[in-house]
C-alpha cells in the first residue's frame, strides 16, 4: 500500500482574502475625503465628539450602501414599493456584508402595537393557547386583540357547465378584540366643553380644536350641514346631533364633493386613535386636556373579549402571561411540558430567555411599545439577532449602552462579544469606556464636531487610542471626583405614596435648591417615580428621551423658534414682511420650492438629489437676497454656525436679542459649532438631544428635569453639561437628573438610588444621600460601581 504524498503548502485562498471592508473618499454630510479599512468578524468600535461624523460614516455610508445594493436585487416591480435609497457620497465601498441595523429609533407608537406584537412571543402565544387551551376556543386568530369577531350570512353562485345553483351561505371568524374598546384597553370620554364654546358661533371661531379656524376648510365643511352664524348652544336638537354626531356622508362645499361627519367620531379616529406621546405637543396638551382615558370596564384592560380570557393553561389565561414579568413568564414557560408543540415551547423559551439576557426581564408583553425608551427600544430590536443562525453579517450598533446602568453594561458587552465570536463584524458607534474597552479595533473621528469633524484622528487597539494624544485618547482614562462639599437644600419636593407601574407606595422627599441625580439598574422605577410624580406639577419643566422629529425642511432655527425674530428684524430693517425670509413660505425659491435640492425620480432606480441650479442650494429666490441686515442676506446667517451668529446678532446693527438668547442657549448645550440652516435630519443623536435641552432650557420653571442628558455625548463634552447644570443650580433652579453616568453622580449634591432589582424585584428606595455617603456604605449595586470609578 503506497501512501499519498503530503499536499504541498498552498498560498491562501483568494476567497479568504476578502477580510476587509475598505471605504475610501467618503464625503457624506461632514465627512472629509475619509478612507478607512475596518476588520471583518471583529468588534470595531467608532469613537469621537457628537458630530464628530462617526454616524456618518457607519450609518449613512457603510450600512446605507449595503441596504442599497440589496435592495436592487429585487425585481423592478417590488422595488417600486420599497423606499428608495440614493447611492452616498463616496468613491470606493468594497468588501461589504449584508447590514442589519439596531439602532435607537423609537419603535411605532401605534397604539395597539405592545412589546409582545413587535417581537414573535405574542404570535407564539396565541398559537400555544389554541393548541393547549382549555376549554378550546378557536384558532390563534381567536386570541389575538387585533381582529374582531364578525358574523355574515348571504347567497353565492355556483356555476357549473350550463347551469348554476344559490347556495345559502354563513360566515363566521371569531376574534379575540374587546368589543368594548376595540382591543385598545381603555375607554376614552370625550368634555365637549373642551371641544367649543357653546356662546359663540362657528364664524365666531367656537370650535377650540388644533387645526380649526373660523375660516378654515374643516369649519366650511361642517358650515354645509350646520349653520356658522348661530350660537352653538342656539342649535336646535337635530342640528346638535349633526354638528356632534353625524355619520360620514357626502356634501358639497364651493362645488367640491367632500366628506362630512360629525365632530366627535372625526376627533376619535383623527386624535384618539394615536398614541398621545407621538403626537406634537400641542395636540397632546389638547387631548390631554380634553380626554380622560380608563381601563376598560369590560376586559379590564386586557383588550380581550370573554372566550379569549376565559381559556387557560394551568389555570393561566393569555391576558394573565402577557401581563406578568417577562422574567416569571419565561420560568412558566419552562414548566410546560408537551410534546405536541415542543417545537413552539422551544422558540418561545429563546424569545423570553432573551429578553432577560438584554436586561428587560422586567418588561411584561402587554406593554405598549411606544412607552419603551430609546434604550429599551434597541435591546427590544436586538431580541431577533441573538439566536440566528446567521453568520458573516455586519451588525451595527448605535450606542447600544444607552440607558443601561454600569452593572448592565458588562453584560450587554457579553452580548456584543458573542455576536462577533459567530463569525459576525460587529460595529459600534460608542462613547461609554467600558464598552470601548471591549474593542478589537477603534476608529476616532474628529478632531472636533460638525465643519471641525469629519476626519479619521486614530485607527488601531484601545491600547493605542490610550496613549494617542487624541481627545478621545486623553478623556478615556477620565474620573470624576467626588466633592468635598455639597449644596445645602433650600426646601423638599414631596412625593407620597408612589405606586405607578413597579413602585411600592415609595414616599421621598426631594431637596430644593440642588443637584438631584435619581438613579438604579434599568427597570428600578426611576421613570415612573420622576415622570408618574413630579413631571406634571405645576413650575416643573420635563425634558425626557422623546425624538424630535423634523423634515429636511426643519433646522435648529426653525426648531427652537430662532427664525421667527430673525424674520422680523429683516422685515423692520427693510419695510417687507416677514413670510419673505421663509424659504417655506414667500421667499422660496420657485425652482425647488425652498429645499435646496431638486429630486429626479428614476422609477425604480435610486432617486438622484442635485443641489438647485436657480438658488444654487441656498432656497430663497433671487430677490428676498438682495434684503440685508447687518450687511447679511437671510442665506448667509442661516450658514452662520451658533457661535458666529450669537456675535453677529449680539451687538450692532443686526442686534436681535430675542434671537440672542436662544443662540446663548444653543451655545451652553455645546451646540456651538451647528449651522443655524442644517436641515434636522443630518443631526445625529447626541445633537438632536442637546438641541431639545436648548429649547426646553427656555421655559420659566423652578424645577428641571432632566432624563439621561448623557445620551450621545462624549466623555469631553460631559464637563461641559456639569458646567451648565451647575450654573441651572447657582441661578436658583431645582436640577433632577435621572441618570446612569458615573461622573453624573459623583458631581450631584444628592443621590436617590432605587432598586434592588428591576420590575418587581425594584420600585423601592435603596438609599438617599450624598455621594459620599453612597461610596461609603456600597451598600447597593450604584455604591459599589461609583466607589470603582472614582477609586474610593
Amino acid at each position: 500500500m503506497t501512501s499519498s504524498p503530503e499536499p504541498a503548502i498552498t498560498a491562501a485562498h483568494p476567497a479568504d482574502l476578502h477580510d476587509l471592508i475598505r471605504v475610501q473618499g467618503a464625503r457624506e454630510n461632514n465627512l472629509k475625503d475619509v478612507t478607512v479599512e475596518i476588520p471583518k468578524r471583529r468588534l470595531t468600535v467608532f469613537t469621537g465628539v457628537s458630530g464628530s461624523g462617526k454616524s456618518s460614516l457607519v450609518f449613512d455610508t457603510i450600512a446605507a450602501e449595503s441596504q442599497r445594493l440589496i435592495n436592487e436585487t429585487y425585481s423592478a416591480f417590488v422595488q417600486g414599493f420599497m423606499p428608495s435609497l440614493a447611492r452616498p457620497d463616496v468613491d470606493v465601498l468594497e468588501g461589504l456584508t449584508t447590514a442589519i441595523l439596531v439602532d435607537q429609533e423609537r419603535m411605532g407608537a401605534n397604539a395597539r402595537s405592545t412589546v409582545g406584537t413587535a417581537t414573535d412571543a405574542n404570535a407564539m402565544l396565541r398559537i400555544l393557547f389554541s393548541r393547549l387551551g382549555r376549554p378550546h376556543i378557536g384558532s390563534p386568530q381567536a386570541f389575538s386583540f387585533n381582529i374582531p369577531s364578525v358574523t355574515g350570512s348571504g347567497s353565492i353562485t355556483i356555476e357549473r357547465g350550463a347551469s348554476s345553483e344559490s347556495l345559502e351561505r354563513t360566515f363566521t371568524q371569531l376574534g379575540g378584540m374587546c368589543p368594548r374598546c376595540e382591543g385598545m384597553g381603555t375607554v376614552s370620554d370625550l368634555d365637549l366643553a373642551e371641544l367649543f364654546d357653546e356662546t359663540r358661533s362657528l364664524a365666531e371661531g367656537a370650535i377650540t380644536i388644533p387645526g380649526y379656524t373660523a375660516d378654515g376648510w374643516s369649519t366650511k365643511i361642517i358650515g354645509a350641514v350646520v349653520p356658522v352664524d348661530v350660537p352653538i348652544a342656539s342649535f336646535t336638537d337635530e342640528q346638535r346631533h349633526d354638528f356632534l354626531y353625524a355619520e360620514p356622508r357626502k356634501v358639497k362645499v364651493n362645488g367640491i364633493n367632500l366628506t362630512y361627519e360629525g365632530l366627535v367620531p372625526k376627533i376619535q379616529k383623527s386624535m384618539l386613535s394615536k398614541d398621545v406621546e407621538a403626537m406634537q405637543p400641542h395636540i397632546r396638551a389638547f387631548v390631554e386636556r380634553a380626554v380622560t382615558f380608563a381601563p376598560c370596564p369590560e376586559c379590564g384592560g386586557t383588550r380581550l373579549n370573554a372566550p379569549a380570557r376565559s381559556s387557560t393553561i394551568d389555570g393561566v389565561s393569555i391576558a394573565d402571561a402577557c401581563a406578568m414579568q417577562i422574567s416569571d413568564l419565561a420560568a412558566w414557560v419552562r414548566g410546560l411540558d408537551e410534546p405536541s408543540v415542543a417545537p413552539l415551547l422551544a422558540g418561545l423559551r429563546q424569545i423570553l430567555d432573551s429578553f432577560v439576557e438584554v436586561g428587560l426581564g422586567y418588561l411584561s408583553l402587554d406593554r405598549s411599545s411606544g412607552t419603551l425608551s430609546g434604550g429599551e427600544a434597541q435591546r427590544t430590536k436586538m431580541i431577533r439577532h441573538l439566536g440566528s443562525s446567521l453568520t458573516d453579517v455586519t451588525y451595527v450598533f448605535d450606542e447600544p449602552t444607552v440607558g443601561l446602568h454600569p452593572h448592565d453594561i458588562q453584560r450587554m458587552n457579553g452580548l456584543l462579544l458573542r455576536l462577533r465570536d459567530k463569525g459576525n463584524t460587529v460595529l459600534v458607534v460608542e462613547h461609554k469606556p467600558e464598552a470601548i474597552a471591549i474593542a478589537d479595533h477603534v476608529v476616532d473621528l474628529g478632531p472636533g464636531a460638525g465643519g471641525a469633524g469629519g476626519t479619521i484622528c486614530f485607527e488601531g487597539t484601545v491600547v493605542g487610542l490610550r496613549a494617542s494624544g487624541t481627545l478621545t485618547g486623553r478623556h478615556l482614562d477620565d474620573r470624576a471626583r467626588l466633592k468635598p462639599s455639597v449644596r445645602t437644600a433650600t426646601g423638599a419636593l414631596q412625593v407620597r405614596g408612589a405606586n405607578e407601574n413597579n413602585l411600592r407606595d415609595v414616599d421621598v422627599d426631594i431637596p430644593l435648591g440642588v443637584l438631584s441625580v435619581i438613579t438604579g439598574v434599568a427597570g428600578s422605577g426611576k421613570s415612573s417615580l420622576i415622570h408618574g410624580s413630579v413631571s406634571g406639577r405645576d413650575g416643573v419643566v420635563s425634558i425626557d428621551q422623546g425624538a424630535i422629529r423634523g423634515s429636511r425642511r426643519s433646522n435648529p432655527a426653525t426648531y427652537t423658534g430662532l427664525l421667527e425674530p430673525i424674520r422680523k428684524a429683516f422685515a423692520k430693517a427693510n419695510g417687507v414682511k416677514p413670510a419673505l425670509f421663509s424659504a417655506n413660505s414667500a421667499g422660496a425659491c420657485p425652482n425647488c420650492n425652498g429645499a435646496g435640492v431638486v429630486y429626479t425620480d428614476l422609477g425604480p432606480m435610486a432617486t438622484v438629489a442635485t443641489t438647485c441650479e436657480v438658488c444654487e442650494g441656498r432656497r430663497f429666490d433671487a430677490s428676498v437676497l438682495e434684503y440685508r441686515l447687518g450687511g447679511k442676506d437671510i442665506s448667509e446667517v442661516l450658514a452662520m454656525p451658533v457661535l458666529e451668529a450669537e456675535a453677529f446678532l449680539g451687538s450692532g446693527e443686526a442686534r436681535v436679542p430675542a434671537a440672542h438668547a436662544i443662540l446663548q442657549r444653543l451655545a451652553d448645550v455645546g451646540l456651538g459649532y451647528v449651522s443655524l440652516g442644517q436641515p434636522l435630519t443630518t443631526l445625529s443623536g447626541g445633537e438632536r438631544q442637546r438641541l431639545k435641552l436648548a429649547t426646553h432650557l427656555g421655559e420659566r420653571g423652578g424645577v428641571i428635569v432632566l432624563d439621561e442628558p448623557t445620551t450621545g455625548l462624549h466623555l469631553a463634552d460631559v464637563e461641559q453639561l456639569l458646567a451648565l447644570l451647575d450654573r441651572l443650580v447657582d441661578a436658583g433652579k431645582t436640577v433632577i437628573v435621572i441618570e446612569h453616568h458615573q461622573a453624573v453622580m459623583a458631581h450631584a449634591d444628592w443621590i436617590i438610588d432605587l432598586g434592588p432589582g428591576a420590575g418587581h424585584d425594584g420600585g423601592r428606595i435603596v438609599f438617599e444621600g450624598t455621594p459620599t455617603e453612597l461610596v461609603a456604605v456600597r451598600s447597593t449595586l450604584t455604591g459599589e460601581h461609583l466607589a470603582g470609578y472614582v477609586g474610593a
